[in-house]
């Protein structure tokens, strides 16, 4: 349904409305605006007679906004500001496009970042901007146009594809290790834990998974991955990791498996984005390239 055009109005009549809401004066507007005060004061009544709603309160010598004036002064800042930012980004990339993505801090600098140079390079004019997300959160408050999410695919009014399944294992210093007569995974009950916020069950679902009946010590917690490997690494205790994210230490030797027996993760990674950019060119490229990587990735073929 088209939005009837009374509630679009233009530019000019917004941009004198957030000025002088923000200046709390026609007068230092119309300054700031390079314009007469009258002509700020007729572009704002025409505002009003075309919205239909008094935005200002005139108290003889001053103006201040109105309750709907401040509500709606909000509004008109956020879409001011998003269009001139795709104003800027067509006028420095015209032959392209800017995806927005929400990504899980370590899974972004471990996984995704090396790999992301193929992407570009097969999408020539397509930038990519990164902003880490642990939680989930409102795509109508956040405008981002997809995130990389850990957890189930019912993220509301979005569409989602699976990624990858993930095996965490528990990792720990090779000092740590020698130190400790881990054989068994009751042993771990023994010793210090480090935990992840997000994941608060992880440990007491491995333990379960393990069939050992006890209770996670407690232990120092993280937010991140990345910070829970480090501590890990400097002997503070065991983690449960994702073995897909510490490759590298494991293959340099600075972690190590404290005791063979990786676990498969209940729930998975996936991408979601808002049903309305679904077919957002850069969006539909980088979920066709990012799920292609994921599937050679799973079968265990070298990435292109």
């Amino acid at each position: 349904m088209r939005t009837p055009r009374r509630f679009l109005p233009s530019t000019n009549l917004l941009l004198a409305f957030e000025t002088a809401a923000r200046c709390q004066s026609f007068t230092r507007a119309a300054q700031e605006l390079d314009l007469t005060q009258s002509a700020v004061s007729r572009q704002i009544r025409a505002l009003e007679d075309q919205i239909g709603v008094a935005l200002f309160i005139r108290e003889r010598q001053r103006v201040v906004l109105s309750a709907a004036g401040a509500r709606y002064v909000e509004e008109v800042r956020e879409a001011l500001a998003r269009i001139a930012k795709a104003s800027m980004l067509v006028a420095v990339n015209p032959g392209g496009g800017t995806l927005d993505l929400a990504v899980l801090p370590t899974l972004a600098t471990r996984w995704l970042a090396p790999r992301l140079a193929d992407f570009l390079a097969r999408n020539p004019g397509v930038g990519v901007n990164f902003s880490t997300r642990i939680k989930p959160f409102d795509f109508s408050v956040e405008p981002f146009d997809a995130a990389i999410h850990f957890g189930p695919p019912d993220w509301p009014g979005c569409a989602a594809a699976f990624l990858m399944h993930e095996t965490v294992i528990p990792a720990c210093s090779p000092d740590f290790a020698a130190s400790h007569d881990l054989c068994h995974p009751d042993a771990l009950a023994e010793v210090p834990l480090i935990h992840l916020a997000s994941r608060p069950e992880a440990w007491a679902q491995w333990f379960a998974a393990n069939g050992c009946a006890h209770t996670p010590a407690a232990g120092m917690v993280f937010d991140q991955f990345a910070t829970a490997a480090q501590a890990a690494h400097h002997g503070l205790g065991v983690a449960l990791l994702p073995a897909f994210l510490i490759r590298r230490e494991l293959a340099e030797g600075a972690l190590v498996a404290a005791i063979d027996a990786p676990m498969q993760s209940a729930q998975s990674y996936h991408l979601v984005w808002p049903k309305a950019r679904a077919t957002y060119p850069p969006l539909d490229a980088f979920r066709e390239w990012l799920l292609a990587v994921a599937r050679r990735e799973s079968t265990g073929a070298p990435t292109a």
